[in-house]
């Protein structure tokens, strides 16, 4: 019903404004890039972790515009202060939140697919999506994952006026 979505929207506004007014979103980037700058971890390892952090939350939340309000707070500002551009930020997290699509159950048109193949094998479930995407998801991971380590290394601008590296303002 109706109500029950009031419910829901009501306090994820109340998560979003206290997350906004107590500003834990600023001082968990400044503590993770203080931390990551520390551990001394280089771009395309830390990207890495990142793709494999957005695929892992991918697996357990459908909706990609939720994640990356959840995400975009602490992370956009983290890699700021380590140098890295927003824009990077994002093509990073767009390649985790991708190669997990096909096979999470969370993904909206998961059902739909179920159904798609249910026309032509009645047992298939949900097992039998994942066990036949997981190798398809993989093969994406890896390709994406190679494009984005030569793409860094030839340090190829990530659109107009969007490099791959930012710098903080004096």
């Amino acid at each position: 019903t109706l109500a029950t979505y009031f419910v829901l929207v009501f306090f994820a506004a109340q998560f979003v404004a206290y997350f906004k007014w107590s500003n834990l979103g600023i001082i968990m980037a400044v503590k993770g890039a203080n931390l990551l700058m520390s551990a001394d971890i280089g771009l395309i390892p830390l990207m890495i972790l990142f793709i494999l952090l957005a695929a892992t939350i991918n697996m357990l939340m459908g909706s990609a515009s939720a994640k990356w309000a959840i995400l975009a707070p602490v992370f956009i500002p983290m890699f700021m202060i380590m140098g890295y551009s927003p824009e990077l930020s994002q093509v990073v997290y767009r390649i985790g939140d991708s190669v997990t699509n096909v096979i999470s159950p969370m993904m909206s048109f998961f059902a739909l697919i179920i159904a798609f193949v249910q026309k032509y094998d009645p047992k298939a479930g949900i097992g039998t999506i994942i066990a036949t995407m997981v190798p398809y998801s993989i093969a994406f991971l890896v390709i994406w994952v190679l494009l984005l380590v030569v793409w860094l290394t030839l340090g190829i601008p990530l659109g107009p006026d969007a490099g791959i590296y930012y710098t903080l303002p004096k």
